[in-house]
This record gives C-alpha cells, sequence and structure tokens, in this order.
C-alpha cells in the first residue's frame, strides 16, 4: 500500500488501468475458449443473443470462476511486478516472464475447478478448452503492454523508406547478430545515448542474413556495399554493432565506412563489455582502422622468467615503459622498480598501478640514465633479475640539432644500465629499439643502431643474457604524428603531412609490449628480435581518416599541406638490414622473427665508444663524424 500511495497520479491512472485491462482480458479469454468450444457465441457481438449448444451448467460454472479467476490474476501479476515494469524496454525475458506468469495463473485456476467449482456447478471443464483460453489471454496481454511498440516500429521503418525526418540522424547498423538487434532496438526506443537517431538499414557479411530484417529494419549484404548504401539512404551516421569481430574483420569494415562522409561509432569489444552492455556506443579511433589480429602470448613462458622476480624498466613513465608495466603487473612479480627522469608520469603510474594491484611489491625511482652513480645505487638496492630498458631520447628532429645529448642519453644511459644489470648479476636485459636503427639517416636511429652494438658486446662477455627487440611506431606515442595531427584537427587544419608518398609502419601500444614481453621470454643472448609490423601505412591516409573520425571532410572542411621532409626524415623505414636478412626467421607465430648479429671487432668498437665519450664531453662538434665511424652505414644526407 505504501508504495502505491507513494506514486504519482499517472502512475495510479496506468497501475489502474493495466488492471482493468487484466480483468477484462482474463475473463474474456475464458469466454471466448467457452465459445470456440462449444461453437456458441459472445453476447454483445452480431448474432450473439442465442448460446448455441453451450450447456447451462457452464453458465453456472462461470459465476463462480469469475470470482477466483480475477483476483488470482493480480496476484500473481504483481509478484511478477508487471504492474512496476517499464514496458518499452520490454525484451524476450520478458515475454517469458508472461508465459510463466499465466501459466501459474491457469493452474491454480485449473485446482481450483477440479477440487472445488466442478463439484459445486457439477461441470468439468475440458482441459483442452483451458489451453485455448490460456494462449488466448497471452496474445491479449503482451498486445495491452507492447502493442503501440510494434505500431511505433512499422511507423518507423516507413519513415526509413519514404524520407528523412527533420531532427533525427539517419543510421546505418553494421551487425546483424544479437549486438545489431540490440542497437536497432535502442534506436527505435530513442534510448539513453541514441536519442535522435533512426534506423534505416543494417549490412551484415553473412549472406544468409540477407533480405531478412531485424524489428521491420531491412537487412542487406556486404560491408562493401557501406559506401553505395551510405548515399543511396542519406546516412547520417554508421554503428558498428560486431563486438565479436577479429581485429582483420573490424579493419575491413572501418574501411569502407571511412569511404563515406558519415559520423562513426561502434560498441566495444566482446572483452571490454559486461553483461547487459552491448548497446554502449564509444567513438571510433585511429586504432580501430589500422589494428592488426590480436597476439596470443605464450603465458607459461613469460610466467617462467617474470614470476616472483624482480622487474626493472627504465623510462617507465613514457608511452611504451608504462605500457610494459602494466602488463609486468599482471604476471605476478616479486617487485616492480620504475625509474624515470620524469616524476609526474611516472607518479601518475605508481598511482594507477597501486590502485589496480595493491598486492604488488611497486618502488618508484627518480634519476637518469646517464648517471651512472645513480644506475649502480638503483642496482645495488634491489638488484633486479630482469630489466626493460626502454629509456631514450626519441624525437627525430630535436636529436638533429644535439647530437651529442642523444649520444648522452641513448648510447652511454643504456652502456651504463647494461654494466650494472652484468655487474649485479641480472638475469635478463631486453633493450627497446627501432626500425630507425637500420640504415639510419637520422641521429636518432643512428644512436639506436649503436646501442642494438652495445647490446651485441655485453652479450659476449656477460653471464646476463642481452637482447634486443626492434619495432616501429606505436599509435599514440608520446611525440607520434597521431597526437599532433588530433591537435592541429582541433585547431581548424591544416593538417601538416611532410610528403604525400611517405609511409611508416605501426602498431598499437599493448601489441608492442605484449610482443617485447614474449620476445624477452625467448632468452637469446646476443638476439635481435624484429617485430612483425604489417603493411607501411600511408601517413597521408592516416591523417585523411583521422579527419574523417573527427566528423570532417578532408581537403574541404580541414586542409591537408605538404611540409616536405624533415632533417633526417626517410620517405619509408625499414626493419631489417641486408646483411641480417639472410638468416632471419619466425620464432613465434611469424610475429617475432630473430635476425642473425653481424660480425663485429668488439675491442675496436669498445675502444671508440671510450673515444665517442670524451668527443661528447669536449669536443662535440665531432660527434657526427664518430657516429660514423662506429654506424658505417649511416647516411644523414652529407
Amino acid at each position: 500500500m505504501s508504495s502505491i500511495a507513494s506514486m504519482t497520479g499517472e502512475q495510479k491512472s496506468k497501475l489502474f488501468l493495466y488492471i482493468a485491462l487484466d480483468l477484462v482480458f482474463i475473463n474474456f479469454s475464458i469466454l471466448a475458449a467457452v465459445c470456440l468450444w462449444y461453437g456458441g457465441s459472445i453476447p454483445g457481438l452480431p448474432g450473439g443473443s442465442r448460446f448455441v449448444n453451450i450447456p447451462q451448467n457452464v453458465w453456472e460454472w462461470y459465476k463462480y470462476t469469475v470470482l477466483f479467476i480475477s483476483p488470482i490474476t493480480v496476484i500473481v501479476y504483481a509478484l511478477f511486478k508487471f504492474y512496476t515494469n517499464i514496458w518499452k524496454y520490454a525484451t524476450i525475458d520478458d515475454i517469458y516472464k508472461i508465459i510463466v506468469a499465466d501459466t501459474i495463473v491457469f493452474a491454480l485456476f485449473f485446482l481450483l475447478h477440479h477440487f472445488f467449482i466442478a463439484k459445486m456447478v457439477d461441470y468439468r471443464l475440458p482441459k483442452r478448452l483451458m489451453v485455448v483460453a490460456w494462449f488466448i489471454d497471452i496474445v491479449l496481454f503482451m498486445f495491452s503492454r507492447s502493442g503501440y511498440r510494434f505500431v511505433k516500429r512499422a511507423f518507423i521503418g516507413l519513415e526509413g523508406v519514404i524520407g528523412k525526418k527533420s531532427g533525427k540522424k539517419r543510421v546505418l547498423v553494421v551487425g546483424a547478430g544479437y549486438a545489431g538487434y540490440n542497437v536497432v532496438r535502442s534506436l527505435q526506443t530513442s534510448e539513453r545515448g541514441y536519442e535522435n537517431r533512426v534506423p534505416v538499414i543494417v549490412v551484415d557479411d553473412d549472406i544468409k542474413k540477407n533480405n531478412s530484417n531485424i524489428n521491420g529494419i531491412r537487412v542487406t549484404h556486404d560491408a562493401a556495399n557501406i559506401p553505395r548504401l551510405a548515399k543511396e539512404y542519406e546516412i547520417d551516421e554508421i554503428i558498428v554493432a560486431v563486438p565479436s569481430a577479429t581485429n582483420n574483420q573490424t579493419k575491413r569494415i572501418m574501411d569502407f565506412c571511412t569511404q563515406t562522409e558519415c559520423t562513426l561509432k561502434m560498441i566495444p569489444p566482446l572483452s571490454d563489455i559486461s553483461s547487459g552492455e552491448y548497446n554502449r556506443l564509444r567513438d571510433v579511433n585511429i586504432t580501430d582502422l589500422l589494428s592488426r589480429e590480436e597476439v596470443k602470448l605464450d603465458i607459461e613462458s613469460i610466467s617462467g622468467y617474470i614470476k616472483d622476480k624482480t622487474v626493472l624498466v627504465t623510462g617507465g613513465g613514457g608511452s611504451i615503459g608504462s605500457e610494459l608495466a602494466r602488463q609486468i603487473a599482471r604476471f605476478s612479480p616479486k617487485k616492480l622498480v620504475i625509474f624515470d627522469i620524469y616524476e609526474n608520469n611516472a607518479y601518475e603510474l605508481k598511482t594507477e598501478l597501486n590502485a589496480r594491484h595493491p598486492e604488488l611489491d611497486l618502488v618508484l625511482r627518480i634519476g637518469s640514465v646517464r648517471d651512472i652513480d645513480c644506475i649502480d645505487k638503483l642496482f645495488a638496492d634491489h638488484r633486479p633479475n630482469v630489466v626493460f630498458h626502454a629509456a631514450a631520447h626519441n624525437h627525430v628532429p630535436l636529436m638533429e640539432y644535439v647530437p651529442e645529448e642523444a649520444v648522452k642519453n641513448n648510447v652511454f644511459g643504456t652502456l651504463n644500465v647494461a654494466v650494472s644489470a652484468d655487474k649485479y648479476g641480472a638475469e635478463r636485459f631486453v633493450l627497446l629499439s627501432t626500425d630507425k636503427a637500420v640504415n639510419p639517416t637520422n641521429i636518432m636511429g643512428a644512436t639506436k643502431r649503436i646501442t642494438e652494438l652495445v647490446i651485441q658486446m655485453m652479450a659476449a662477455k656477460s653471464a646476463t643474457k642481452f637482447m634486443a627487440v626492434r619495432f616501429g611506431n606505436v599509435l599514440g606515442s608520446n611525440g607520434s604524428v597521431i597526437p599532433l595531427f588530433k591537435k592541429q584537427i582541433a585547431e581548424g587544419g591544416p593538417v601538416l603531412v611532410t610528403d604525400k608518398k611517405i609511409t611508416r609502419f605501426f602498431m598499437t601500444i599493448p601489441e608492442a609490449c605484449r610482443l617485447v614481453i614474449q620476445a624477452a621470454g625467448f632468452g637469446m643472448s646476443g638476439a635481435i628480435f624484429v617485430l612483425d609490423m604489417g603493411d607501411q601505412v600511408k601517413i597521408d591516409d592516416l591523417a585523411r581518416k583521422l579527419i574523417r573520425l573527427s566528423g570532417y571532410v578532408p581537403d574541404k572542411d580541414i586542409k591537408i599541406e605538404y611540409t616536405g621532409l624533415r632533417p633526417g626524415e626517410k620517405l619509408y623505414e625499414e626493419l631489417i638490414m641486408d646483411e641480417e636478412k639472410e638468416e632471419m626467421k619466425s620464432v613465434y607465430q611469424n610475429k617475432i622473427f630473430v635476425a642473425k648479429p653481424v660480425e663485429m671487432d668488439y675491442a675496436l668498437f669498445e675502444k671508440r665508444l671510450d673515444e665517442m665519450k670524451d668527443i661528447c664531453h669536449n669536443s662535440p662538434e665531432k660527434v657526427v663524424d664518430m657516429i660514423k665511424l662506429l654506424v658505417p652505414n649511416y647516411h644523414n644526407g652529407d
């Protein structure tokens, strides 16, 4: 009673209307079943004044029936919360509940009939007659609650065929599975996040679904038709509802979607969806357009060298270093040490990891890899078993102006960490390298090539397993092209591309870090692991896709300007050198390859390193000449 008292006037009116309808329908269903069974008719209808073939004791029976069936119906429906349900959001589960509730009503009614009413009037109702009444009541109940939805959908479907309704976005849904159904239903009922939109057509790659329909919306075949359909149906927005799609399938769909001028939305992949959240929308990002098949890790091999070990990540506050730390934390290290020169990012990462992994022994240390005393103390205090060395200067144009600083940080910073790893008995040392180290044309790439040679030198004389992992650009990392383009788009353009033909390898940060961790598990000392980066991507295409994802049309809303190659910049990147190709072999799922180490004179290399250290501090103008001695295939345009 208190819940009724707290209702608004509108809610009370709807409650009493539902109860009245339910009482009318339950009694009408019984009368209709009786008339159908005996071939009679219902009073008030044409020809309904006579009751042909209906025994008189049936009407005596019905007088008692109406007294019992009415309260039973209301009580059972109330227990199933049918009077407080929001029926415009009804699902298939609600249909099941309706069937179960009506079955209970008629089961109770049958028991009353069998043990009480039948004895009073000397009449036994045929069981099949009750089944007919049960079926009629279910149909009437569902129509009373959801009939208006069917009418509304009919008009929505008609609207999608006839023309464009003012003020509403016309939506093309990709995917005719369960997620696609939920998106269409949400659009039709204008659920939260789907307001002011109307579904017009659904596209699915399953030929078996061609020319079927979802809630009155036509399903057509093949995502390749999306650009044509978008024009034909005047589509404003495309919603991709295929959470189970592989990365390659998602990329294929996105390639067609970006050929339109529509806004793009999608629901998250299954790995990100919790129960009941199939209709949660998010913006499409550049990762969706360039992603590849997800790498499946060999958990056992990784756990073997990380679990219960002390792991150090230098450059742990950076884009790559922080993601490495996140993934390493999942493998239960004994201690995770994050080392970085920039305290703000490192502190934010520590706060995040403390919240996610409260059981983890997490240590944050601030310092520079260029400071050998700081590095020595770090190793002496924590004795790391595994070292991931991600600290480096990575900005190509900036390093062209201060080559001595690039050498101090990248070359001798790496050497400092490597020497300490050897001194304090680390089991593994993993250097993160770059495709720019292959036939380098810039200072940054050349210094990273030297660090690869440092690792090869250390592997030849140390019990520690030294190895390097070489890969290309990662999406969204600090200083990468994606954040720069986004900033330029947000400012209204122009988007600056150095050359229309320039290409780059791209990989997501999580995928790169997964492969780095996996490669380290092989423990091949002296090896340079090369990650499969897929096909190179044209930066011009990347810029145009980012503009479209931002809701603009390239060269119309946002201009693209070509500025020319910057100092040290290549038109295209390489992942392996000619001398490495001969014995290049796959070591993991054609995703990780190992390159043949080049032959080198370690004594001469070490001597030149000493000379370079002196030059960096005393004759920085000679640094580039020294780099050329150490990296003969370095060409800076001179």
